[in-house]
């Protein structure tokens, strides 16, 4: 009874070490920090159209700490499975201008953003799917903002493009 009681513990003792480490893992993701792959073309030139890896913090968005200029990572308003990563252009109350149509430059438009709501644009007017096209978006869309690229490796760093 000796050896299978040992046996017994050890797994229990490895068990526990692998639903700790799990644990540990699941606030990370969810709470933390989140690993983020954004491709295309929208926000060029401060995010290559080639895939990139960046990491995103959760927590400056949970307590609205968020400021004209983050580069942050939201839920689409059309259809909340889509994941966009835009620039911040302004918060509630903020009165933003912008091109309407850039293939007509003539064209501006302003809006006020209202409140619980931002307004967030792709750095490539030309190729961006953004608030110019859906409006300001609910603040809880916001999931993270972007502030450290993991790849490719010659960005690594840092990431604070504003």
């Amino acid at each position: 009874m000796g050896p299978l009681r040992s046996a017994i513990k050890e797994a229990c003792e490895k068990t526990f070490s692998v639903v700790k480490f799990l644990c540990v893992l699941h606030v990370t993701k969810n709470y933390l920090v989140d690993p983020v792959m954004t491709y295309g073309p929208s926000m060029l030139p401060a995010i290559d159209l080639a895939p990139n890896i960046f990491l995103a913090e959760k927590i400056s968005t949970r307590f609205g700490k968020v400021a004209h200029g983050d580069i942050v990572v939201h839920r689409s308003p059309q259809n909340p499975s889509k994941i966009f990563t835009k620039r911040l252009v302004g918060l509630e109350g903020d009165s933003i201008t912008y091109v309407s149509d850039p293939d007509n430059g003539d064209t501006h438009e302003t809006v006020v953003v209202p409140k619980g709501h931002v307004w967030v644009q792709g750095d490539n007017k030309y190729n961006s799917n953004d608030s110019r096209n859906f409006g300001p978006i609910p603040y809880g869309l916001i999931e993270s903002k972007i502030f450290w690229r993991v790849w490719p490796l010659k960005g690594f760093g840092s990431f604070s493009e504003k």
